[in-house]
């Protein structure tokens, strides 16, 4: 039989010395295939097609594909995520089936008897396969499901949620409605779980690439269990309903740990539960991943490679933030300097770092943790959030004796930062004597490479928007959503930061002693090559990352 090494060589794929390279049996020319995917000579799709062509059967891109919603019915769930499977149509009584192995006959033998048809394998590449598998085997149907399974239990004379909620096990209903919402969380790549009581249900919505969306209208009476059982997986007082609360979980999810921070709130109606998903990856990245264009990352690198200095990132809840100061914290930490964290919640763990949580009820405040940090010899500090004066202070004292501090405040562009802290109450010559830099950033959704389509914009329309430059003599290509299966039709999958960088320089710091506004900063700043949200944003959609209607969603 003909190798997979042999196809992708005749392909034009790699080589002809790659033939000397591996031995007549099957086992090394496994070896050697994986070899060149690792190394990156040839994609996994291209693997995945030599594959079928030496097997001769169809290879197919899933993406691309119109798979039918009746044919994935027909085989559970669980058993297409054991074999790595997924059926995707059926033809003339016999089941086409996507598979990452077709040589797996267990697999085969599974499909067959669970849908009683004749089964024919085509290859698909196993990203692409597995990311179909979560598309189409959502947990939508099982939640309804249980919802009406908890709701007829709960109609009985003796109500399955009135039972201790810590005695449940794991195949009680509640316990298996929660765990179903926060895995098809987890697997749709949401950021916020919201658990919304209402007069008439429970409503349950994720919050994906910035967006929140309606997955799940459950009955108000199974409320009670849900809540409860969330309270006690985050450690939360169960009994109290009076006041918000805040706690943690952990979950496992696909063979790792995933951390939820979940907080609570009264309403009318009774306890909203919010959950973020924490995205520990977010503690390990790159200077390089942050997205900031070349210019914005000089600025920024400048700033948080000096030894000492204050550097504030703003913007509203859900922005980034915390992924800015954890990546510039990987950046800046070594082993010979001393880097302590005062934070509320810790949200990742990293290594060699001193991470100290916030407990207010023990009197461990961000001012009080802060004394005693800096008595801890610290070289970097890490401040969680600038919410007060005396925060504010200490921390400003604290970059004007030699350390260098990271921050994050709430305001709406970089300028405001500088007259926010003055408005706490801080002196406005400390303010420009400590400040180095602030980074103000958004969130935008990212355009699906699949997808995306070149769009018409007048030139007036662009002008109007500020998109075009007076110097400007050719129409950029820009790009639209379009919506296909790999983005659940809605153009875009994933997003990016825009960024807003300012260094504080000498004329800065003269109108910040001086009290001007915001506005006369930002001014300033802009004529010393600042770029603002929205220009940095259009520099985003000129490179084909993002949209004009995206940009303009998220910049004023």
């Amino acid at each position: 039989m003909t190798s997979v090494t042999d196809i992708l060589i005749l392909r034009g794929l790699i080589p002809i010395e790659s033939l000397d390279a591996i031995g007549a049996d099957a086992a090394s020319d496994d070896a050697h295939v994986k070899a060149l995917v690792e190394k990156g000579v040839v994609s996994p799709s291209q693997a995945a097609s030599a594959r079928a062509a030496q097997l001769g059967l169809p290879f197919i891109e899933l993406a691309d594909f119109p798979v039918d919603a009746a044919a994935v019915a027909l085989v559970p769930g669980h058993l297409c995520r054991r074999h790595t499977v997924l059926p995707i149509a059926t033809q003339h009584g016999h089941l086409m089936l996507a598979t990452a192995d077709p040589s797996d006959v267990f697999a085969l033998d599974d499909v067959r008897a669970a849908s009683r048809m004749t089964v024919r394998a085509v290859v698909a590449e196993r990203s692409d396969l597995l990311a179909a598998i979560d598309r189409y085997n959502r947990a939508d149907g099982e939640l309804d499901e249980l919802s009406s399974a908890l709701q007829e239990e709960s109609n009985a004379v003796v109500p399955a949620t009135q039972a201790p909620v810590e005695a449940l096990d794991d195949d009680a209903p509640i316990v298996r409605f929660v765990n179903l919402l926060i895995s098809q969380a987890i697997q749709d790549h949401a950021s916020d779980i919201h658990i919304e009581p209402g007069e008439n249900a429970l409503r349950v919505r994720y919050r994906i690439d910035g967006v929140l969306h309606d997955v799940q209208n459950a009955p108000r009476n199974i409320q009670a269990g849900v809540i409860s059982r969330l309270k006690i997986m985050s450690d939360i007082n169960i009994a109290e309903r009076r006041k918000p609360q805040d706690g943690r979980m952990s979950v496992l999810h696909g063979g790792r740990q995933i951390d939820l921070r979940v907080a609570t709130l009264p309403t009318v109606y009774g306890e909203k539960v919010v959950m973020r998903i924490l995205d520990t990856s977010g503690a390990g990245r790159n200077m390089s991943d942050l997205g900031l264009l070349e210019q914005n990352l000089e600025t920024y690198r400048r700033s948080y490679t000096k030894p000492y200095g204050m550097i504030l990132v703003t913007g509203p809840t859900g922005s980034g933030k915390s992924t800015t100061l954890y990546t510039t914290l990987h950046a800046v930490a070594r082993p010979e300097i001393n880097v302590i964290t005062v934070e509320d919640p810790v949200e990742y763990r990293m290594e060699g770092i001193n991470q100290v949580q916030v407990n207010p009820a023990a009197g461990l405040t961000f001012a009080s943790a802060l004394r005693s940090i800096l008595r801890s010899d610290p070289d970097v500090v890490l401040i969680g959030e600038i919410r007060d004066q005396e925060t504010a202070q200490i921390a400003i004292e604290a970059s004007l004796t030699g350390h260098l501090v990271l921050s994050t405040l709430h305001t709406n562009d970089a300028p405001s930062a500088l007259t926010r802290l003055t408005e706490m109450g801080i002196e406005p010559f400390l303010v420009s004597s400590a400040l180095d830099c602030v980074v103000a950033q958004r969130l935008a959704r990212r355009l699906c490479e699949r997808c995306k389509t070149p769009g018409e914009h007048s030139p007036k329309e662009l002008a109007a928007l500020g998109f075009l430059q007076p110097d400007d003599t050719t129409m950029p290509t820009l790009y639209r959503p379009v919506g296909c299966t790999a983005c659940s039709n809605t153009g875009y999958r994933g997003r990016l930061a825009l960024h807003e960088v300012m260094a504080v320089s000498e004329e800065i710091e003269r109108l910040t002693v001086g009290r001007a506004s915001s506005l006369e900063i930002g001014r300033v700043a802009v004529s010393q090559g600042m770029l603002t949200l929205r220009q940095d944003g259009w520099a985003k959609v000129r490179m084909g990352l993002t949209s004009i209607e995206e940009v303009l969603r998220v910049v004023a």
